[in-house]
């Protein structure tokens, strides 16, 4: 199995932030010789030149550009991106890229490599990581990703771990004139070992030459991975020594921002769906020790519409003596007699079980919230339950993914070896004490999964898993005795060959995603904080005191990748039918209370958002430039971000501190947003704007495991209904659409809408004429009120703008309109001149608003000539079951009388009262909220409507589809594309029209009575 590699826009965007820092450099190459006294001779060399020389080596061209330049294109690519401005160049040509783990940054700086090479000629890298297990991971990303580059560009890097036994790799690395790699760890030059030291020695085998010497007379460009754990003082001095050309420093958690140019910090990876949803399964203690009624309560189960149960965990009296028992418990059952008359369980009667609040009350006034354990609990015990929770979410999400072609890993960090592995006197492995308890955990929990499914494919696999052969531990390896050892006395992080430390799991990671292989347990230690993940570890379980050394965090970041199948595509938010976030679920199985939990976690995270903005006040909307989904963009100049300010203060949105309220959050919910008029066009813009704004418990990455207390639902009564089934079956065929138009009319669209609609402004300065007035204050000074403005006007530059920077206007309107170079090349040589000029006037600008107008054409011509017809294939009924969204009663979970599951969970409060409204409505026979795996193909994306209706009137069903439930309609007529989805959903479903079915969009029950009744 390959894992498969794609675009993804993020890393585009990165890649692009650093090429875009040296705009206006020259692309070219640079030889150099050394001479036989070792002076080092740099010179420009032709072809012929080149060739008199045997011992000719290549180094990155210096930089022409002056440092104002270089600092005025990092301003620019900080304006696009939303950063704080550099003042100055600091760190001298220091970029920093901020990416979130789990969202590609090896990837995303390995493509930046063959940017800049492609664009400047710059072709030799090094990548300096803080230890064997990055370098390690470092090095199989390039083996990853060799063929993906192939190609996207037509040539492979030459990549290699620095070995200072292997110098005849250096020589490569400088006389090769194609893309150069070395990898090396920062011990490998910043260490005092005798291996660290050669790096700076004469050596006889290298030509008398000083391997650094070498490495620094190629000006290489440094790519430094997680630089708060490289630079400390020693290693920053060592640096220098390579004589980088520029540095590029990438991690989700930077100490220093030099000259930040891209952010992609957690709250942008959660919400751009681009890393798995965190939900934490919290075990807590509750009571003291000695208490002597043990009591577990795993959770509180509300599946259906029947009173709720609760899963117990309590002693019981058997024949041989006393043993815990998991068992199903209701309101009424009484523990004393359950136990075989324990004494302390005397009073235990329970007389409530709460399903909105997750906890169990008995008689005696003792409540248990789900996950607190109380009474006497040795640590072995408080551990057993953690791997008997982290096994049964591996079951449950495993079930939910094996016929998907998802396999589930789950990871556990231990802190002791022994704990997990032993050897008796013969030196013979012997199981360590937790994997005893997994072994004897997994087996219960296999009987009792087994005992619950018939024989299908996934039974088999199951049946075909030795429990021995299904977990196993990575940790070091002594060469010696060939037994694992605790990784912190064995692992040497120098430059040596001693890499035995994590060679299974960094050299394996696509063996450990095939079914083929058992291993589905992974005990590691808990140094295993960076350097290794692998996207299918769906459980994290740490059986460990909490300490400060390893970060929740850090932990969590192992298994925040993205999962991917068996055939190696990753499961993101091209897969149609999925909402990314219903499978990528990363499930952490905490020693602690979720509330414990969570507040560490977003403690750690909210450190790392001090750069987002807090407020919403003017400066926050200064300058913005809002893109919508026509491609119009619009900047936000000082009189509107002051009207757009005050707009917020009128309608509640922000309070006297200028932070975002409930208000604004109701009314985001409610999707209905005041803005300004200028701004009704970029709505959803600005909505996406204000996201960025960091507000404390708005911004919560975690969810609680236990809550989610309606699982998976199966179909009631309402979806066996003849009604139901004959909708079922009138929707359930699937189409496929073509597009059939003259590419020669969309040109001649094109080129007369610009013809006749393109308009560019000219560039304007805008003059203020203002005088001193008395000052009456020191203060008055410092609110800048020294001055009074007397008159304003502005004054446009009627020549044409002269730019050091050269445009590939083909290039950018391919990239904004997805159109072909040729088609591109017929609309700019088909348009008069005097609208190409226009370029001359402001590129940017011409740019923007040609793709607008191209773009209008494109969908205009879609929609108008896209036909359906409908295939030999169907959605089958399974589409209703797969990956269910799991619900919390009395939050997004509401209990429902006419549809086909007794639960309808929902995602907004509109949703939430539509819902309501169709279950109450006599009108109303049956209906379904329609899953994600029931979609539309369009040229635009995959659609997915809502909800499906049978309506009843006399004899006659009426069965509407309500593709959208927005709460103002004004808004959703500017969204294009959403516009030109449902236009493409009215043209699927007029295929399907039997007479009996309709298709409409509403923004409330009311309108679509109104319909119903029309």
């Amino acid at each position: 199995m390959k894992i498969k590699f794609k675009h993804q826009q993020f890393q585009l965007d990165a890649v692009k932030s650093i090429v875009n820092c040296f705009v206006g450099q020259a692309n070219e190459q640079s030889r150099f010789t050394f001479d036989k006294g070792r002076r080092l001779k740099h010179e420009q060399l032709d072809l012929e030149s080149y060739n008199k020389f045997s011992d000719v080596s290549f180094r990155n061209n210096p930089i022409k550009l002056t440092d104002d330049e270089i600092l005025a294109n990092i301003q620019a690519v900080q304006r696009r991106n939303g950063l704080k401005q550099s003042e100055r160049l600091e760190g001298r040509y220091n970029l920093t890229v901020e990416m979130e783990t789990g969202t590609g940054k090896t990837y995303t700086y390995i493509r930046t490599m063959f940017e800049l090479y492609n664009t400047y000629g710059w072709s030799k890298f090094i990548v300096v990581v803080p230890s064997i297990a990055i370098r390690e991971g470092v090095f199989k990303s390039f083996q990853m990703t060799e063929d993906h580059f192939m190609a996207e560009y037509g040539t492979k890097a030459r990549y290699f771990v620095y070995n200072s036994k292997q110098l005849n790799q250096i020589e490569t690395f400088a006389s090769d004139a194609g893309i150069n790699v070395m990898i090396i760890n920062s011990q490998a030059f910043a260490a005092r070992g005798k291996d660290a030291r050669r790096i700076y020695m004469e050596l006889d085998d290298f030509q008398s030459r000083k391997p650094i010497d070498v490495i620094a007379s190629t000006n290489p460009i440094l790519i430094i991975d997680e630089p708060q754990s490289v630079e400390g003082p020693k290693t920053k001095k060592a640096l220098e020594l390579f004589n980088p050309l520029f540095t590029l420093r990438y991690s989700a958690t930077h100490r220093e921002d030099y000259n930040k140019v891209y952010r992609l910090d957690a709250l942008d990876a959660y919400n751009m769906k681009l890393v798995k949803k965190i939900s934490v399964k919290g075990i807590s203690a509750k009571g003291t020790s000695g208490t002597e009624s043990y009591l577990y309560l795993e959770g509180i189960d509300v599946s259906n519409k029947h009173a709720p149960v609760a899963w117990l965990e309590f002693e019981v009296r058997t024949k041989t003596g006393l043993t815990k028992k998991t068992q199903k418990i209701r309101t009424g059952d009484d523990l004393y007699q359950l136990s075989g008359q324990l004494e302390q369980y005397r009073g235990y009667k329970v007389s409530e079980i709460n399903g909105q609040k997750n906890w169990i009350e008995f008689a005696n006034g003792v409540t248990l919230q789900a996950g607190d354990v109380q009474g006497d609990v040795n640590e072995l015990h408080f551990r057993r339950i953690q791997i008997r929770e982290t096994i049964k979410s591996h079951f449950k999400k495993e079930r939910a993914l094996f016929h998907q072609g998802i396999k589930v890993l789950s990871l556990f960090f231990i802190d002791e070896v022994a704990k997990y592995r032993q050897y008796d006197l013969d030196g013979n492995e012997q199981n360590g004490f937790y994997a005893d308890i997994f072994e004897e955990e997994y087996i219960a929990q296999l009987n009792e999964h087994l005992s619950l499914f018939t024989d299908d494919p996934y039974v088999r696999y199951l049946n075909s898993i030795r429990v021995q052969d299904t977990h196993k531990g990575y940790f070091s390896i002594d060469k010696k005795s060939n037994r694992l050892v605790d990784p912190k006395v064995s692992r040497r992080e120098t430059d040596s060959d001693d890499v035995d430390a994590y060679d299974l799991i960094m050299r394996d990671k696509e063996r450990l995603l095939s079914f083929s292989e058992p291993t589905r347990f992974i005990f590691s230690h808990s140094a295993l904080k960076e350097g290794w993940d692998n996207p299918n570890v769906f459980q994290i379980c740490t059986l460990k005191h909490s300490d400060s050394t390893i970060k929740k965090r850090q932990e969590v970041g192992r298994g925040l990748r993205l999962c991917v199948k068996q055939n190696g595509d990753r499961i993101d938010s091209s897969v149609p039918g999925i909402d990314v976030h219903d499978i990528n679920v990363l499930t952490v199985i905490a020693s602690e209370s979720y509330e414990q939990f969570a507040k560490q976690l977003q403690s750690e995270i909210a450190e790392t958002l001090s750069e987002r903005p807090k407020k919403a006040d003017t400066s926050f909307f200064l300058d913005k430039l809002l893109t919508n989904a026509r491609g119009e963009k619009l900047h936000i100049d000082e009189t509107l971000a002051n009207k757009l300010h005050r707009t917020f203060i009128r309608q509640g949105y922000v309070d006297d501190k200028d932070e975002l309220t409930d208000d604004y959050f109701a009314a985001v919910d409610n999707q209905q947003v005041v803005v300004p008029e200028e701004l009704a066009n970029h709505q959803e813009a600005l909505i996406e704007l204000v996201k960025t704004i960091y507000v404390a418990g708005k911004a919560d990455l975690t969810e609680d495991e236990r809550s989610k207390n309606i699982e998976r639902l199966q179909p009631n009564h309402n979806f066996y209904k003849k009604e139901f089934q004959e909708l079922w079956n009138q929707i359930n065929k699937k189409t496929v659409y073509t597009v059939q138009f003259d590419s020669d009319e969309l040109v001649r669209k094109c080129i007369y809408a610009l013809d006749h609609n393109l308009q560019v402004l000219a560039v304007r300065y805008a003059i203020k004429h203002g005088e001193m007035q008395k000052i009456e204050s020191k203060e008055q000074l410092k609110q800048g009120e020294a001055f009074v403005t007397r008159d304003t006007h502005t004054e446009s530059v009627h020549h044409t703008v002269t730019s050091k920077i050269k445009y590939d206007l083909v290039g950018k309107l391919m990239d904004e309109t997805r159109l072909t170079r040729k088609t591109i090349v017929k609309i700019l040589t088909g348009i008069q001149p005097s609208t190409f000029l226009l370029f001359r006037k402001s590129p940017e600008e011409f740019i923007i608003r040609a793709a607008r107008l191209i773009n209008e054409q494109k969908a205009t011509t879609i929609i108008e000539s896209i036909t359906y017809n409908v295939i030999n294939e169907k959605f089958e009924a399974e589409v209703f079951t797969q990956n269910t969204l799991k619900g919390q009663l009395g939050q997004n979970a509401v209990p429902v009388e006419k549809h086909i599951f007794d639960y309808v969970v929902t995602d907004s409060k509109i949703e939430r009262t539509f819902a309501e409204e169709l279950d109450t409505s006599q009108e109303v026979r049956v209906y379904a909220k329609l899953p994600r795996g029931f979609f539309i193909p369009t040229p635009l994306g995959n659609y997915n409507p809502d909800w499906a209706i049978v309506f009843k009137e006399g004899d006659v069903k009426h069965i509407y589809f309500i593709a959208e439930t927005k709460g103002s309609m004004e808004s959703l007529e500017l969204r294009e594309v959403e516009k030109a989805k449902i236009e493409c959903a009215r043209k699927h479903f007029a295929k399907l029209n039997t007479g009996k079915l309709k298709y409409d969009v509403v923004n409330s029950y009311d309108k679509l009575l109104e319909i119903v009744k029309a």
